[in-house]
């Protein structure tokens, strides 16, 4: 298992439990979930948020990577809910495990889609509520150290909160099967669970991580076909004339003869009278 390392952090960040053998397990499983997703995700800006002390980026492509946090060793101090970044901007996002231990994990969400890009990525991380790490959840006493005073988001609950915000599930997946012993020895001894959980009970992970996408409804303008054809130029046109029916019938009857009315000249050279 190759272990990842923790950089210091202050005291109460929740890194220093990291560090022991459960927080390490953990770890690990994530990473491994990570790298598969973003290994194959191109762009230019991805943005971690949270857990500052471990790289969660390392195998992604993008040409800029970015940790942001509250306190070191972020490369953007900032808060997850206020974050000091332009708007739609970000290519890729990895929220791991910020939402259970937020007061305000709406405001995160939302700032998360303020910055991606339409059609960005965004990977959610939690531990899951229905699973051993849920049900230890359920044991701890008030004031329990973390991650066991957190408050674990479902999956159905939290796809409710994407798809309010335009998101689009694309894919997730489990991990962390063995029940959450303190010590490496039983995590080695469950190790089983581990490669079982996939087959046998895959909703019961004790963590999951989430793939979505931004989706922006676009608009098209349609306009209308302007006919290429000119109109045809005006052309004069002949103006009839009413004549009464005598008239007529005297006018017509003369020039079939070939003469002329009127003392005109007629064929013979003289005229009718």
């Amino acid at each position: 298992m190759e272990t990842l390392m923790v950089n210091e952090a202050p005291a109460g960040s929740g890194d220093e439990w990291l560090q022991t053998p459960l927080g390490q397990y953990l770890l690990d499983r994530l990473a491994r979930q990570v790298d598969r997703v973003v290994t194959d995700l191109f762009g230019y800006h991805a943005v971690q948020i949270g857990l500052p002390g471990v790289d969660l980026l390392r195998a992604s492509r993008m040409t800029l990577r970015a940790k942001v946090a509250r306190e070191a060793p972020a490369d953007l101090r900032g808060l997850p809910d206020a974050l000091p970044i332009a708007s739609q901007v970000v290519d890729l996002v990895v929220l791991p495990h910020v939402l259970e231990f937020s007061d305000r994990p709406h405001a995160i969400l939302r700032e998360v889609e303020r910055i991606l890009i339409p059609e960005g990525r965004l990977l959610v991380a939690g531990i899951n509520p229905w699973s051993l790490w849920g049900m230890r959840r359920g044991m701890a006493a008030a004031g329990a150290p973390l991650p066991w005073r957190g408050e674990f988001i479902s999956l159905p609950r939290l796809k409710d909160w994407l798809s309010l915000l335009g998101f689009e599930v694309t894919g997730g997946r489990m991990a962390c099967y063995a029940p959450p012993f303190a010590q490496s020895r039983w995590l080695a001894r469950f190790g089983f669970m581990e490669a079982a959980g996939d087959r046998w009970w895959p909703f019961a992970g004790g963590i999951y991580v989430l793939e979505a996408v931004k989706r922006v409804q676009g608009m098209r303008i349609i306009q209308p076909r302007w006919s290429e054809r000119r109109a045809p130029r005006r052309a004069l046109a002949a103006v009839p004339r009413r004549v009464s029916e005598p008239q007529a019938a005297r006018e017509r009857l003369p020039r079939a003869c070939g003469v002329r009315v009127a003392g005109g000249r007629g064929v013979g050279g003289q005229g009718v009278r």
